[in-house]
Order: structure tokens, then C-alpha cells, then sequence
């Protein structure tokens, strides 16, 4: 099975429709998929349910498709550095399910792991709970949170062989594989290709049974998402 398209776009063809859930890796501006995201602008699609860590910031990761309002509803943990979601959430443009960050990794897992749901305390009391069976184990409550199970997903990665097995550097491991294990078909994006038996077994970070498509994403920029500086005069 050839898993290497030469382009976003070849590898996203015939994936794409409205009203899809995209389960997308990446924090910050930290391994996101951004060859791909743009493939996705590009399309057209609409009505689109991104589940991710965040939301990018304005123009960058999911950012750039909040601009051309092609996406529905956002499930994440944290969206401060994007105006324009922001925006759009208080003019009731964009539904938003705000999910706690350790919830959001298991939610992905499980469904990765074909779990319905499960139980945590994560939550418990609190706007977050709403909604939400609950049930007591122990003589504490829990509450039921439900596993992500999404029809596409989009994953960066550092290195893969051309069958998909794929190694993550660093922080950019971040959402990336429980995304990729969530999502009936995963395309992922990677700086560098080696051929097959170039990888250490025991690096493997996602096992090409998981992936479907592939591209070399490279050259890449390195985005900073927030910029603090400060004066270098001493004196």
C-alpha cells in the first residue's frame, strides 16, 4: 500500500466534505499540521468540528480557517492568544465545548482505543460537569466524559518511514498521536522520509497501522506564538 502523496492537497482527496470532526495535534503553534490545514482552507469545506488542544492564534493553525468561517464548533482547552475566536464565540458565531487538557488527551485516546466513555473526577462541580451524568464511585462523584471519535485526522510529525511509522521530536509529540489513533483515517505531515528499517524500532511513537497518508511537509518556519522581549541596554 503506497502511504506517500506528493502534496496537502493529493493526500486530503477525497477525504474532504462538510460538516467533517477533525481531531488535529499540535500546542501552540507547536506541531500543528500546517500544510495540511491550509489543504483544508484551500478545499472550501465548511461546518467543520475541529477537536484540539487550541485553536492557533489569528491567521496560523486553525486560526486561518476561524478566518474564512469554516468552522462549526471548536472542542478544546485553551484559545486566550486568538482574537478572532474569541470574536466569534461572544457573537455567538462559534459553538465551543471547552474541555479540560487532561480530559481532551483522554477523550482522544479512548476513542482511539474504541472506549465509548469514562469516568473522572476532572471537573466535578464545576461548568464543566453540566450536562454530564454522574455517578459515585468510592463515595466520590465522577463524571461521565465521552470518547473522541473523529472522521479525520490531521497529525505533524518530525520523521517516518514510507509504511507511516512515524517518530515525534520533542514537545510537537504534544496532542499529535492520541489525534492520529482517534481518527478513522490519519494523514500526517513530516519534516523528514527514510525508507523502511532506517527507524529504531523502540523510537516509535506511532505505528504505521494508524496511518493512511503521508507527505514531507519541509521546509518548515519556526512560528513563535508569543513574543516577549526585553531591552538589552544594561546602563
Amino acid at each position: 500500500m503506497n502511504k506517500l502523496y506528493p502534496n496537502a492537497a493529493a493526500a486530503l482527496d477525497g477525504l474532504l466534505k462538510d460538516g467533517l470532526l477533525i481531531a488535529c495535534g499540535g500546542f501552540g503553534l507547536c506541531g500543528i499540521p500546517e500544510r495540511l490545514l491550509g489543504a483544508v482552507q484551500a478545499s472550501g469545506v465548511k461546518d467543520l468540528t475541529f477537536a484540539s488542544n487550541n485553536a492557533g492564534i489569528d491567521n496560523e493553525g486553525i486560526g486561518k480557517l476561524l478566518r474564512t468561517r469554516q468552522v462549526k464548533k471548536m472542542i478544546a482547552s485553551y484559545v486566550g492568544e486568538n482574537k478572532e475566536f474569541e470574536r466569534q464565540y461572544l457573537a455567538g458565531e462559534l459553538e465551543v465545548e471547552f474541555c479540560p487538557q487532561g480530559t481532551l488527551a483522554e477523550r482522544m485516546r479512548a476513542g482511539g482505543a474504541g472506549i465509548p466513555g469514562f469516568y473522572t473526577k476532572t471537573g466535578v462541580g464545576t461548568l464543566v460537569a453540566e450536562g454530564k451524568e454522574a455517578k459515585e464511585f468510592y463515595g466520590e462523584e465522577f463524571i461521565l466524559e465521552r470518547g473522541i471519535f473523529a472522521d479525520l485526522a490531521l497529525v505533524k510529525a518530525w520523521k517516518a518511514d514510507t509504511t507511516g511509522n512515524v517518530i515525534f521530536r520533542k514537545t510537537a509529540r504534544n496532542f499529535n498521536v492520541p489525534a492520529a489513533t482517534c481518527g478513522k483515517v490519519c494523514v500526517v505531515e513530516v519534516e523528514e522520509i527514510v525508507q523502511p528499517g532506517e527507524l529504531n524500532p523502540d523510537c516509535i511513537h506511532l505505528p504505521g497501522v494508524y496511518v493512511q497518508r503521508l507527505i514531507l511537509g519541509a521546509p518548515y518556519d519556526k512560528k513563535i506564538e508569543f513574543r516577549t522581549t526585553r531591552s538589552t541596554d544594561v546602563g
